[in-house]
């Protein structure tokens, strides 16, 4: 449970996080994104090559994070379903137990009711934490891909600084 816990809370924290960036981080560009009249092919060249690789890299990140949310609902759906027909089934032989067996039918079914709603929610339990570990994997994968191309824009507007210098 502690480490349910923790995996929520830093997919909560992730999640704030990259929520609370710039705009244009958000869209997938960084902050000197769009930044590539610098006047020198091939600086522009390598700041339209880091836009495009991040661009790529953001999209990757966000259908595993696309993936991993329709998988771990599936995986609830799936779980309440089989839930529901255990609970239905108890319920069905409670109704056709005789009227002499009835209140061992009932106190039997309980049980079953409750082994089944507590076996549903450990799966959603387990869908939940596996999927917010695959986001949060995903978000950071998505923050270093930002930094990266914030590194080459960088390193090629230095360039084009240093030449238009000479």
């Amino acid at each position: 449970m502690n480490k349910l816990l923790a995996t929520l809370i830093a997919g909560l924290f992730a999640t704030s996080v990259y929520a609370q960036t710039a705009p244009e981080v958000q869209s997938g560009m960084s902050g000197n994104a769009g930044v590539t009249a610098t006047g020198n092919a091939g600086a522009d060249k390598d700041i339209a090559k880091a836009d495009e690789k991040e661009a790529k890299e953001v999209a990757k990140q966000d259908e595993k994070i696309h993936k991993a949310s329709t998988q771990a609902s599936e995986k609830k759906a799936k779980a309440q379903q089989k839930a529901d027909k255990k609970i239905a089934d108890a319920q069905e032989k409670v109704a056709k137990a005789d009227p002499e067996d009835q209140a061992k039918a009932s106190a039997k079914a309980e049980k079953k009711v409750a082994d089944a709603q507590y076996d549903a929610q450990k799966t959603m339990i387990k869908a939940d934490e596996k999927a917010q570990k695959k986001i949060v994997d995903a978000n950071a994968d998505k923050a270093k891909a930002q930094a990266k191309a914030t590194e080459k824009r960088a390193e090629a507007m230095a360039d084009a600084h240093k030449d238009a210098a000479k």
